[in-house]
């Protein structure tokens, strides 16, 4: 069944109808056109939509296998999204573990969700709340003036983008759980980094700790997780699994002698010049710090003599005085070896981004 709805009460209450009837939900992006909806309701195979004028029966649906929950359409950061198919058992396995690993104290806590509900940073705070029996307030979106009045007014937690966070006074909340894109250089301390994706309904690594149940492995360079959380199959019925149950990310990492995670990025990004890899997260995360720089990308340009140059793509805070190259080049060499600086600059209006505020690297 799709869930056609904007955040609040009846979305929640659609959601726990469709489950006791033994349903999944797929969540459909309600800032996403009529047509794109629709596109999406037809690649994800369901038999019936749910949106503000009623319950409608739709042709060609697919069937759902018992115990299936959800199907979450994937955030497209790589190009056209995936449905990834989660049981009951993983989304309860997220829920129970991040409250583990927070503390949740449903007699003082309160969850509020302010991401969108179509996505899994919005739709795991609901469901853990559900799961938890947590007091829950949820809001249709994110807005800055509305989220501070929920935390006066007694929410403790939530989960925020750090573009979000960037908008709020975070003093209010006991603890706020951040995904989705690169994290600031200096944040609060009673914010939380975490690492995940839809296959494992948000985050399962928290500050470069795997939560209880999660294992992580190195395999070539890229992220391997395995963990009672992971998706079932695609909707396609494709099973991105390996054999013994390991999931590869497709990001690139490495973990510590202690065993803490450290992301670099997706395999893909890196940036191969003059016989050197350069990965572009590193290189954002110290010209994301300079001020005369809203948002940042670094990407490859194709490059005869270098194969690719190290490019830096650009939102300057006031266009009429855009960041120098040789400044850009100077902050990286500072931290990172000289081939990580940037060759080239691009200055842009705006960065293409996923809904929750990843840059999508592919699109520049």
């Amino acid at each position: 069944m799709a869930l056609a709805l904007g955040g609040g009460e009846r979305f929640v209450a659609e959601l726990q109808r469709a489950w006791e009837a033994g349903d999944a939900v797929l969540p459909v992006d309600q800032r996403l056109p009529g047509a794109a909806q629709e596109s999406l309701v037809d690649r994800m195979g369901a038999s019936f939509v749910v949106d503000s004028t009623g319950r409608h029966r739709r042709r060609g649906g697919w069937n759902v296998e018992p115990g299936d929950a959800l199907v979450m359409a994937t955030s497209g950061s790589t190009g056209e999204p995936k449905g990834a198919v989660l049981t009951h058992t993983a989304v309860e396995a997220n829920a129970m573990a991040t409250s583990s690993a927070l503390a949740v104290d449903p007699s003082t806590d309160r969850w509020l969700s302010c991401l969108p509900l179509a996505h899994v940073g919005g739709l795991a705070v609901v469901v853990r709340a559900l799961l938890t029996d947590t007091p829950l307030e949820v809001h249709d979106g994110f807005d800055a003036t509305a989220v501070e009045a929920a935390a006066r007014q007694g929410a403790t937690l939530t989960a925020l983008v750090p573009t979000a966070l960037a908008r709020i006074d975070p003093s209010a909340f006991r603890a706020i759980l951040l995904g989705g894109s690169a994290m600031p250089p200096q944040r609060p301390a009673n914010t939380v980094a975490t690492y995940g994706m839809t296959e494992t309904f948000s985050g399962v690594v928290y500050e470069g700790w795997p939560l209880d149940g999660v294992d992580l492995r190195i395999r070539n360079g890229e992220v391997q997780l395995r963990c009672p959380m992971l998706l079932r199959c695609y909707r396609d019925g494709t099973d991105p699994r390996t054999g013994d149950g390991w999931y590869p990310t497709d990001d690139a990492g490495a973990l510590s002698e202690e065993g803490q995670l450290s992301v670099f990025g997706r395999v893909d990004d890196m940036i191969t010049t003059g016989g050197e890899n350069v990965w572009p997260v590193a290189v954002e995360r110290i010209l994301a710090d300079l001020p005369d720089i809203a948002e940042v990308a670094v990407v490859g340009r194709p490059d005869p003599d270098w194969g690719h140059a190290v490019t830096a793509v650009i939102v300057p805070t006031d266009p009429a005085r855009p960041p120098d190259l040789e400044a850009l080049r100077d902050a990286v060499k500072e931290h990172l070896p000289a081939y990580c600086a940037p060759q080239a600059l691009e200055l842009v209006n705006e960065l293409p981004k996923t809904p929750l505020g990843k840059a999508q690297r592919w699109r520049l």
